[in-house]
């Protein structure tokens, strides 16, 4: 199974429960995930993550060439498939139009080129003003998880000194 993470996935763990500073074992984990292939981001995330311009950018910046992946001209189909999703929807025109130009968008056509889980902290919602990554996944058959859950699943510990 491989997990691709939406942007506040980086951005909640560094302002909140996986500071830079006090928890680098998160980061290491993710990294070291990053290399085996198993959990990843995208270009259009790092993006987000840069325009912060703060210790996460300047994170990514340095160990993210292993997590945040390119987005290819191959993708055109899983593109369409989201993006007639997203039209066929009773969502407002700006709230499409925003959901198309976002990160998001880009997110949920990897995840279905690739059968990856989208791990993300949103929580679906039936608000007509915004697309969350939930309802497009629930929409178009793309498993999703919390990253909490994801650490469950893949077993992940953090922790002090030796472990017996």
């Amino acid at each position: 199974m491989s997990y691709l993470l939406d942007a506040n996935v980086f951005m909640s763990a560094k302002n909140l429960h996986y500071g830079l500073d006090f928890c680098p074992a998160f980061w290491d984990w993710l990294v070291h995930k990053g290399h085996t292939g198993s959990v990843f981001s995208i270009d259009k995330v790092a993006d987000e993550i840069e325009a912060g311009q703060d210790e996460l950018s300047d994170w990514a910046r340095k160990h993210g060439q292993a997590l945040f992946r390119r987005t290819p001209p191959a993708l055109a189909p899983q593109f369409t498939q989201v993006s007639a999703w997203a039209t066929g929807q009773q969502y407002t025109p700006a709230a499409i139009n925003t959901f198309l130009q976002a990160a998001d968008f880009y997110l949920i056509a990897h995840a279905l080129a690739g059968h990856h889980v989208v791990v993300t902290h949103e929580v679906p919602s039936n608000s007509p003003g915004r697309i969350k990554i939930p309802n497009a996944c629930v929409g178009l058959d793309v498993r999703f998880m919390t990253p909490y859950q994801m650490l469950r699943i893949e077993q992940a510990r953090f922790v002090l000194g030796t472990h017996t």
